[in-house]
């Protein structure tokens, strides 16, 4: 039976994501292995996420459906559900990924190089030792492999190279979720919300700026 098609999030709404997220992810110069270039010009300076952006208005994504399959698996291996909060693919971080891989600029364009073989990798290794697909793996089949490339300083020689793509990948994943109203809930992060009772600064700071 044909695998049904990951669900996309509304591609506004990632966009949206995206740019929040460009604020809290390093733009380092990851080793790279190599794929096809973008072409597309992006939006410039400014984007405006008041419109609705449809697949191919601004750039093409990068992600077949395959492809998205094995990375959402991959994310949730990184942000499983627990009891405070959703699993990785529940909140649709895949199309975060998928859009920031995909966007034509110089750090994500390297980006897209290291997602793209790398879950290619993945797919290559889970044949190689299980003889199915990723998504398609146990748990302990899972781990069995992200344990061999999940800290790059002591991966083996032959996984060092891919251990530079699950440290992105971990990056990407991490950052997309914990730029979600979820995510915020799951560090206790409160944000721009107005408290019920101010009782003001306490005497000992008053008198340290002068104030009493």
């Amino acid at each position: 039976m044909k695998p049904k098609p990951t669900s996309r999030l509304p591609r506004r709404v990632a966009l949206k994501w995206m740019v929040a997220a460009s604020a809290t992810i390093s733009m380092l110069d990851w080793r790279s292995f190599g794929a096809p270039a973008v072409t597309a010009k992006g939006y410039g300076l400014d984007a405006n996420l008041l419109e609705t952006y449809n697949p191919g208005d601004l750039w093409p994504l990068t992600l077949t459906e395959a492809q998205r399959r094995t990375a959402t698996a991959l994310c949730d291996v990184i942000i499983p559900a627990d009891n405070k909060s959703p699993a990785a693919s529940q909140l649709h971080v895949v199309d975060f990924i998928d859009e920031w891989i995909s966007a034509p600029y110089p750090g994500q364009q390297a980006h897209r190089e290291i997602i793209v073989n790398g879950l290619a990798w993945m797919e290559t290794e889970s044949a190689k030792r299980y003889k199915k697909t990723f998504p398609e793996l146990t748990e302990p089949e899972q781990h069995s492999i992200c344990d061999d490339i999940c800290f790059a300083p002591k991966a083996a020689p032959e996984f060092r190279t891919v251990a530079n793509f699950f440290s992105l990948f971990r990056n990407l994943t991490t950052g997309g979720f914990y730029t979600t109203p979820a995510g915020w809930k799951d560090i206790g992060y409160v944000g721009n919300v107005a408290l019920q009772k101010f009782d003001g600064p306490p005497p000992e700071v008053l008198k340290h700026v002068g104030l009493t």
